[in-house]
């Protein structure tokens, strides 16, 4: 059986037309496919039959890729919407991984390593949800510098939003508001502030 690297050098494969929405950060973007099934084999593994679609571009701006399915009845189009939707959990992992320390637990118990996980990854679906509900009553501006304007935010701005608000808030209060002699004025105290929600 031919390989999928000379099916993709091969003139004679008759290549398809098929139109996306939202493929790599573009609204629509056209593509070429060819897609047959075929029978996976690895060496000390059960044989296992698999959907295979090879894509190029047409305008030679992207890689070739190759995509392997188990589901044979599913469609190229519809492995192609699956694997787009994988972005956003893999961008969640990565999230989680630089700003929470997923994968960096050194507990002895298997059973603490177990639950550490679940717990951020729970704790990355609070801190978005509760953005997105103080979002409504805040403003969340989002850090800049002079040569770059952020347009969305990401998760470490969120995750700074909260730090901010549960900082400000009576949560941590340990003393009274009516103070006879503030210690540290209140543009010094914001400004400390906003640098250790975000570096925190």
């Amino acid at each position: 059986m031919a390989t999928l690297k000379t099916r993709l050098e091969d003139s004679t494969t008759r290549w398809q037309s098929l139109t996306l929405e939202g493929w790599y950060g573009q609204q629509t973007y056209t593509l070429e496919w060819v897609s047959q099934t075929a029978v996976w084999y690895h060496t000390g593994l059960p044989p296992v039959p698999i959907r295979w679609v090879l894509v190029r571009d047409p305008l030679g701006k992207l890689e070739p890729q190759a995509f392997l399915c188990t589901d044979l009845e599913a469609t190229p189009a519809q492995i192609l919407l699956w694997f787009r939707q994988r972005w956003q959990v893999e961008v969640t992992f990565q999230e989680v991984r630089a700003h929470l320390g997923v994968e960096t637990q050194r507990q002895w118990s298997d059973l603490a390593i177990r639950r550490t996980t679940p717990a951020l990854l729970a704790l990355f679906s609070l801190v978005v949800l509760l953005t997105q509900r103080l979002h409504l009553k805040f403003t969340f501006s989002l850090p800049h510098t002079a040569w770059y304007m952020k347009q969305h935010p990401t998760f470490a701005d969120a995750l700074a939003f909260v730090r901010r608000y549960l900082w400000a808030s009576r949560l941590f209060q340990t003393s009274r508001d009516d103070l006879e002699y503030v210690k540290v004025p209140r543009p010094i105290f914001d400004t400390w502030t906003e640098l250790l929600c975000h570096a925190a």
